[in-house]
């Protein structure tokens, strides 16, 4: 059948207009994304932060698997956390979690999650039976540099910052500190290797570390190598913990003579506003002395949080700063100050971690996680619990479900 030229004209325009239109659709279900880089991730509260270790067991020897990992990182994106800070390249899990990353948003082109990847520094002889030189590097310190950049280059797309060190110029970190001028080679080394086109250019590279550490504390620590530093970084990541201050500063729990005839509940919620403001003073001591420096840098808290178990100084027989409830206010309080503030707060942390103090199954620091190690939510999450947020949600086949089973009753007992 032959059909009029004119037939043929109109079923073309129709076909195209169709296809313009199937075009337009489809582009406003997958509209093109433009590449999220650091600046634009930190100090947005679109894109909530928390740090991140997804150990199940009393030893690190038994690494979380890649179907753990994306289980997590499902959980943790019901929560809206959408940055992860991680504390080291020697073990297989950062590698591990970005790999489980990339899988998910192969799964799913709307997945977001990007990565503060953390390349651990120590000092000569850290962690052995001999003395700590803490004026001396560790050998392994260039290899878990290289293997951070390596990853940084192999994941652009999610690796956003390279963090390097964990509070490894605090000199309380006996164990394995190292002086500032260190940090300050490496943070160095991984600028240059931006400018030669080696790391992307927009990989913003920190160091994380205590207030102290940056300026904020004793004068001591104000050095010319950690001026340098502060120059040379692309922000400042800094640690705050009135928890642990809680036991080390005498008058933290001090009731004020105003506060005198509140109910326990109401000293305590006092109490941790206070906390919160504790934290925001060690924040402003260090703007401080980095704006001493004449530079203006962003600073962001790169650690904070509050344990919910502890039997030795933090607990009934110390300064009894540790349970769900206050947890709970910690975390709200400083989620509510740092978004308001456009401070990046990367919360402290996301699971309890049995390794941390493996022989000792009540220490605080294996309790510092918003959900505990088989799933159940604390405190401070039971409202998304309430709100369906982990619906079909599993960690090693475990339902997300409330601490004592939602009963606020037995939490405050």
């Amino acid at each position: 059948m032959k059909f009029a030229p004119y037939f043929i004209l109109a079923g073309t325009l129709l076909v195209f207009t169709l296809s313009c239109e199937n075009s337009n659709k489809q582009s406003e279900k997958n509209p093109e994304k433009t590449e999220v880089t650091a600046k634009d991730i930190l100090g947005n509260k679109a894109y909530r932060a928390i740090s991140y270790g997804g150990y199940r067991k009393k030893s690190r020897d038994i690494q979380p698997t890649i179907p753990q990992l994306k289980e997590d990182m499902q959980i943790l994106s019901a929560m809206g956390i959408r940055v992860l800070r991680t504390y080291n390249v020697q073990l297989a899990q950062a590698g591990n979690i970005l790999k489980a990353i990339s899988e998910l948003k192969k799964e799913d082109p709307n997945f977001e999650m990007y990565v503060m990847l953390g390349a651990w520094i120590d000092c000569k002889h850290a962690w052995t039976d001999m003395e700590p030189d803490h004026n001396v590097e560790s050998e392994q310190n260039e290899g878990e540099i290289e293997r951070a950049a390596a990853l940084a280059k192999q994941y652009p797309d999610i690796v956003k910052i390279i963090a390097v060190g964990n509070e490894a110029m605090v000199r309380w970190a006996t164990s394995y500190f190292v002086q500032p001028e260190v940090i300050l080679k490496w943070v160095n080394h991984l600028q240059a290797l931006k400018k030669e086109g080696k790391l992307h250019k927009d990989l913003w590279i920190t160091s994380s570390d205590d207030f102290s550490s940056w300026g904020g504390g004793d004068s001591s620590y104000h050095t010319d190598d950690l001026a340098k530093l502060a120059e040379a970084v692309d922000y400042i990541s800094m640690h705050t913990y009135p928890y642990h201050n809680s036991h080390y500063n005498p008058a933290f729990w001090y009731v004020p003579d105003e506060e005198a005839e509140l109910t326990k509940i109401e000293k305590i919620d006092a109490a941790m506003l206070r906390a919160r403001d504790f934290a925001k003073a060690q924040y402003d001591s260090v703007s401080a002395y980095v704006k001493s420096l004449g530079l203006e840098k962003p600073i962001h808290i790169g650690e904070t949080g509050w344990a919910t178990v502890s039997n030795g100084h933090y607990g009934p027989k110390g300064s009894k700063a540790t349970d769900e409830y206050k947890q709970g206010l910690y975390h709200r309080h400083m989620r509510e100050w740092t978004e308001s503030a456009g401070i990046s707060c990367f919360y402290f942390e996301a699971f309890d971690e049995p390794w941390k103090d493996a022989g000792n199954a009540k220490g605080s620091e294996n309790h510092f996680g918003l959900i505990t190690v088989d799933g159940q939510a604390k405190y401070p999450l039971w409202q998304l619990v309430d709100e369906g947020i982990f619906q079909g949600l599993t960690r090693d086949g475990n339902p997300i479900v409330k601490t004592f089973d939602g009963n606020k009753d037995t939490l405050m007992k």
